[in-house]
Formats: C-alpha cells, sequence, structure tokens
C-alpha cells in the first residue's frame, strides 16, 4: 500500500531523517518506535505532506505522492491524527468531526462515517453539542482518531495517540486501533510507548538518529534483547 523509498528529511539545512526505506502492506499496522529525535514525526509529516523530502520517493497505491499537498493526500486515502490532537477547541464535538468529512461529498456518506464512529466512540455521540475543549485527554483523543476516520480512509497514520495519557487510557486506545485495524483499515503508529506499539502491531521498525536500525515482526522485537535493554528497561 505505501513505499518510502531512500528518503532524506531535513529542516533549515539540518539533515534529520537519512535514507529512510520500509513498506506498509494493506491490512496490517506497523510501527515506527524510537526515542525523541529519532525522525518519527519527521517521517509522518512526510507522508502526510506536511513537509517535502529532500530526495527519495513515497509511492501511495503505486502513485508517487512526495510532492502532492496536504488536502490532496487526504483525498488519496490517507488521513493523521497528529501528535497533540490539534482539535478545533472552541467548536464542538459534531463540527469537529464535520470538518474531518470535507473531502466526502456525499450527505448521506457523511452520516454513514458518523454512524460508524459513534459506533465506536459513543461518548462522541452522548456529546456530540459539547465543545471539545472540555474534554479530558482521553476523550479529546478519542475525538481526535475519530475525527481522521471521517474521510474514509485506506490508511490511517497515528502519531503518538498515547501521549500524557493514563495506563487506562493508553490500553484504551490501543484496543482501538486494534479495532479499527479489524475493521479494514491499515494503520501506521508511531509511538514511544514501545512495550503497547510492539504488541499490537504486525511489524515495526526501530528508529535511532534518523536511521532504522532494526526492523521485523512486533513480538519478535519484543524479544529482542537490544529493544529491551534500550527501550524496555530490561
Amino acid at each position: 500500500m505505501l513505499s518510502l523509498n531512500n528518503i532524506s528529511v531535513g529542516y533549515k539545512g539540518l539533515m534529520a531523517v537519512q535514507d529512510i526505506s520500509f513498506s506498509i502492506n494493506e491490512g496490517e499496522i506497523v510501527s515506527l518506535i524510537g526515542s525523541n529525535g529519532a525522525g518519527k514525526s519527521t517521517i509522518v509529516k512526510t507522508i502526510a505532506g506536511l513537509i517535502h523530502p529532500w530526495k527519495g520517493e513515497i509511492l501511495f497505491k503505486n502513485a508517487p505522492i512526495h510532492q502532492v499537498p496536504p488536502f490532496d493526500i487526504v483525498t488519496k486515502g490517507i488521513s493523521m491524527i497528529p501528535e497533540g490532537r490539534k482539535l478545533f477547541g472552541r467548536l464542538s464535538v459534531l463540527d469537529n468531526l464535520l470538518l474531518g468529512a470535507y473531502t466526502v461529498q456525499s450527505r448521506s456518506d457523511v452520516e454513514k462515517n458518523l454512524h460508524s464512529v459513534f459506533n465506536l466512540f459513543p461518548i462522541l455521540k452522548e456529546r456530540q453539542e459539547q465543545r471539545s475543549d472540555t474534554f479530558s485527554g482521553g476523550e479529546q483523543q478519542e475525538l481526535a482518531i475519530a475525527r481522521g476516520l471521517m474521510s474514509n480512509p485506506s490508511l490511517l497514520i497515528l502519531d503518538e495517540p498515547s501521549l500524557g495519557l493514563g495506563p487506562k487510557l493508553v490500553s484504551d486506545i490501543f484496543r482501538i486501533v486494534k479495532e479499527i485495524n479489524a475493521q479494514g483499515v491499515t494503520v501506521l503508529l508511531v509511538e514511544q510507548n514501545v512495550y503497547e506499539a510492539l504488541d499490537i502491531c504486525t511489524r515495526a521498525c526501530v528508529l535511532q538518529t534518523g536511521r532504522i536500525v532494526m526492523e521485523g515482526q512486533g513480538q519478535e522485537l519484543l524479544k529482542s534483547d537490544q529493544v529491551r535493554e534500550a527501550y524496555l528497561g530490561m
């Protein structure tokens, strides 16, 4: 579904990501793990069109997208849930969701998508007229994910969805990610919560200082001494 081929990206003349290559197959959950500054968020912003690579190419369903603007990326079937949620705080839950559906032309399809996200997140249906900035952190994260789903993506990118959440809410978010994937949405998951990310993913890439240093199945990497020592404190 998605291929990154020798991608290098930087800011203000400084290289942040160098010669990154990996692919995502339809139906997978692929995790990018690594410490702060490893280049995870840079990669997903590049996929989403927010920044463009210095070199290399990104193919989505065999078509190049590495020079495509962000709004066109969404229409092609990629939706990113940014780190920090980035909700429209003064707007209601419903208005946030409808803004997520701006690429959907048919009103009946918008209603269908609303029905789907309300089934996944019942609290959003109950509080659809409530301002989103009155929500707790976990509720805001649910709304951010729901808004991303309103465009009917075939690939959902989640950038640090567990950031700032307590252990119970973290478990809830990862359970929801698995449910979304079971409904046919391919997922790229960027996480510092290494154990949870590796536990649910099909495959994972480990980043250090802008390079992929390890790649493999999630359960295999959980057993890796290098990963356990560097990221799990074991």
